[in-house]
């Protein structure tokens, strides 16, 4: 499908709330295309995927109404209120991100403020994308790999791999929670008592003073790494293989333009020069073991990106609050 195919759809009834709704219509700033074709990846029964950012109204910024996103789940359309959008960048989040880096023929609305914040996605762009774009990808990479292995791995190497994935959340953890020490909450293999499993994971905890809140939550995060498994483990192989190659192209792809945002190459939503092979990929070229290798040799890429990245470790809070100033003056007036 083409460019214009898809502006096309955008002027049908199904997309009427483009115009009418009372945050879009004038006030989206960036129109854009998401997901397989805003990556290069799709194919014929690919859906349309849209993302964008609009300006909240008047009544929004200064009255008592507010507004973070618009959605419409049926189309598939999310766009964000710009103060949305810009905290979701200034944490590297690799969904919004990408919003800025669709090539300039993906742009279904523009407008000069659009345009600015396209022109300045660099502001953007820190350290915290070591922890959005890798702990994410890494963490969805091991569960794949459970998923495609189940049927052929042993027990104790499944459990290997679970325990990894929730090794794998433990920084994220420690920074969204009241932090504690590996010594202090210790995961680790050992043989099971359990008739049904040779090994099982098993964790210590040795917390003083530790909020209850936080440790819930943190048994809750874990307890999902498993369930999730366990879910994945239960799916048909077969039925699932063109699913599960699409992940992996998705994940591939994310470690890709990650490395490429921590080697300061800027935000490439796009992906011209691996297209065909991320197709590959998504078509089930390659053998489980060959995409596990590629999944390392990605994986290792991108960790040595982190360790030689020139990123600053957060962002400039205060170029982009003047950014937004600016965007929010050209429009509504304020600071005039």
């Amino acid at each position: 499908m083409g460019i214009q195919d898809i502006k096309d759809r955008l002027n049908t009834d199904k997309y009427e709330f483009l115009r009418t709704d009372p945050r879009l219509g004038e006030n989206i700033l960036i129109l854009t295309t998401a997901g397989s074709i805003a990556y290069g990846t799709n194919v014929d029964t690919s859906d349309i995927d849209i993302r964008g950012v609009t300006i909240e109204t008047k009544q929004d910024l200064l009255g008592l109404s507010s507004f973070e996103q618009f959605e419409d789940r049926i189309t598939d359309t999310v766009i964000y209120g710009l103060k949305k959008f810009i905290s979701l960048c200034l944490d590297s989040n690799p969904n919004v991100l990408e919003i800025l880096g669709t090539k300039d023929e993906h742009l279904l609305v523009i407008t000069k403020e659009g345009q600015l914040l396209r022109d300045n996605a660099d502001l953007f762009l820190s350290k915290k994308a070591i922890h959005s774009f890798g702990n994410y990808a890494t963490a969805q990479l091991r569960r794949l790999k459970n998923a495609l292995a189940r049927d052929s791995y042993p027990q104790a190497e499944k459990e290997q791999h679970i325990l990894e994935s929730i090794l794998g959340q433990m920084e994220h953890l420690k920074r969204t929670y009241k932090s504690f020490t590996n010594e202090e909450i210790n995961l680790y293999i050992d043989q099971s008592d359990k008739p049904e499993m040779e090994t099982e994971i098993f964790i210590d905890i040795n917390l003083k003073h530790y909020p209850l809140r936080d440790l819930k939550n943190i048994y809750s995060d874990m307890s999902n790494v498993v369930k999730n498994y366990s879910k994945l483990n239960h799916r048909n192989n077969k039925k699932d293989e063109p699913h599960l190659n699409k992940h992996a192209m998705h994940l591939i792809r994310l470690l890709i333009t990650g490395t490429e945002v921590l080697e300061g190459k800027g935000i490439n939503t796009y992906r011209e020069k691996e297209r065909e092979f991320l197709l590959d990929i998504r078509k089930g070229k390659y053998s489980y073991n060959e995409l596990f290798e590629m999944v390392d040799e990605y994986e290792r890429r991108f960790r040595l990106a982190a360790e030689n990245t020139s990123l600053p470790d957060k962002p400039d809070y205060k170029r982009v609050e003047e950014l937004m100033l600016e965007i929010y003056s050209n429009i509504w007036g304020f600071g005039r």
